[in-house]
């Protein structure tokens, strides 16, 4: 029997929607610019507003990345960053937040880590999910049910170009939220939102009542107060990485990305 699912990110989600809010998101490279700043980070940034973190594990050969988040990879990569590795970080950190942490990593250094082997390590050591974006929901069988089976969720990608059928399909086989992509491209700042997510959350919510969290071009406030009351979690990323990579040294980097956290909690 199908294990109750009763993680981190559920019980975030549920929290939200009792208390009428959406979910801060926040994405990092894991080991960007080093590992030490990776985990000096997180507990700064859950203290700052953020609800849940999407931990990148760097690869060299960028799926939906863009540019921001491809320099980091490759420099997290050559700073010698690893899944292994980064599994220590979280390992470390849970002595110190109890912040719901996604993991977000293509599949090969999944396979190569081993698939059974990565989701039972991640239930030991903490990480609450996986999230694979090269990894098609109809090949991700085994995935899932090895997930279920320690209670992690497992979110899929859903894009303005998947037709409705196929959201319905993907919508079933998420657990925790549905991430939903704002906009056709890649990953990356933007100055303005794309004008159909509104309408495209519409149409999502029509086929699922499960939490959806909108991510890529979310850049600022005003992105994150014009989605708050469309979706269930707003996801930023390459936006926090350029703060990051703005500062000069360890403190004045986590000075940077703590107060814009703050900026984009206060408008939720």
């Amino acid at each position: 029997m199908k294990p109750e699912a009763a993680g981190r990110i559920d019980t975030l989600f549920r929290e939200k929607k009792r208390e009428g809010k959406t979910a801060l998101i926040l994405y990092l490279t894991a080991g960007y610019p080093d590992l030490e700043t990776t985990e000096a980070l997180i507990p700064e940034l859950e203290q700052a507003g953020a609800d849940l973190i999407e931990l990148g594990v760097p690869f060299s050969d960028p799926i939906a990345d863009g540019p921001t988040i491809q320099k980091a990879s490759t420099l997290s990569i050559n700073a010698g960053a690893t899944l292994k590795k980064i599994m220590a970080l979280v390992k470390r950190l849970r002595t110190k937040t109890r912040i719901p942490i996604l993991l977000f990593s293509a599949f090969n250094p999944i396979w190569k880590h081993g698939l059974e082997k990565t989701v039972t390590d991640c239930a030991r050591i903490g990480i609450d999910g996986l999230l694979v974006p090269d990894l098609p929901p109809e090949e991700a069988d085994d995935l899932i049910s090895l997930c279920e089976g320690k209670n992690l969720s497992h979110v899929f990608l859903i894009a303005p170009t998947t037709p409705l059928d196929r959201a319905r399909r993907i919508a079933g086989k998420c657990t925790g939220f549905i991430y939903y992509i704002s906009t056709k491209g890649v990953t990356g700042a933007r100055k303005n939102l794309d004008g159909t997510i509104t309408p495209h959350l519409r149409e999502l919510k029509n086929l699922t009542s499960k939490p959806v969290a909108v991510g890529f071009g979310i850049s600022k406030p005003e992105h994150v107060r014009a989605l708050k009351k469309s979706a269930e979690g707003v996801v930023v990323g390459s936006a926090l990485i350029r703060e990051v990579q703005a500062g000069k040294n360890l403190q004045d980097r986590i000075r940077r990305a703590v107060r814009f956290t703050r900026k984009l909690a206060g408008a939720l």
